[in-house]
């Protein structure tokens, strides 16, 4: 995977005036904060934080901030969109020290639904949770957590510690083994099975 930089510029102006300032100058406007130094009002040149963001390793991935000659590695942690345009409107940025650990929500992907046995009998999967929040060493940021639907059945329950997480890495919520999904009867699935399984073969 490529690094992705972000040559960002330091803002003078804070706050939702600083913040239009930066837009009408065709920048997206952010903040830098964490660590032992205090927030930092910046911006990216829009084409610029455009480009990266379109390469889908931007939000929630370990990537480098340029000033000038100095560089970071920051964690894009939210990332905000007008509700019309689905223009980037706003971005927080996170800095990282080295060997440190950070929090981040990771997304739930569910692959083979079309051999799940469960689903093939008419049921439905209910996902519970589409991501889950994992503390996981900065440089070591798993890009998505994937369980393998081949073996689930009508009535399973898939939970967190069903999904082998990477060395060091694990759930925030460290209390108990909580729920990703469940693979649930549908009445009308089950019917459509039942008619399919009906029909003589031509």
């Amino acid at each position: 995977m490529a690094e992705i930089v972000l040559n960002v510029e330091v803002r003078d102006r804070t706050g939702t005036g600083g913040a239009r300032e930066a837009r009408r100058a065709g920048k997206v406007p952010g903040i830098l904060y964490g660590g032992p130094k205090g927030p930092v009002a910046i911006s990216v040149k829009v084409n610029e934080f455009r480009k990266s963001l379109y390469t889908g390793q931007l939000h929630g991935h370990l990537v480098t901030l340029k000033y000038g000659d100095e560089s970071q590695p920051v964690i894009a942690k939210d990332i905000q969109f007008h509700p019309v345009t689905d223009e980037p409107v706003h971005f927080d940025l996170l800095r990282v020290e080295e060997g440190s650990t950070v929090r981040i929500a990771i997304p739930v992907h569910f692959k083979n639904q079309d051999i799940c046995p469960g689903l093939k009998q008419g049921g439905s999967l209910e996902i519970v949770r589409h991501d889950v929040e994992l503390n996981c060493p900065a440089n070591a940021i798993p890009e998505e957590l994937m369980f393998d639907l081949s073996n689930t059945q009508l009535g399973d329950t898939i939970r967190i510690g069903d999904i082998t997480l990477p060395k060091g890495v694990t759930p925030s919520i460290a209390d108990r083994d909580f729920v990703l999904a469940t693979l649930k009867v549908s009445s009308a699935g089950m019917s459509e099975a039942a008619a399919s399984e009906a029909e003589p073969e031509a």
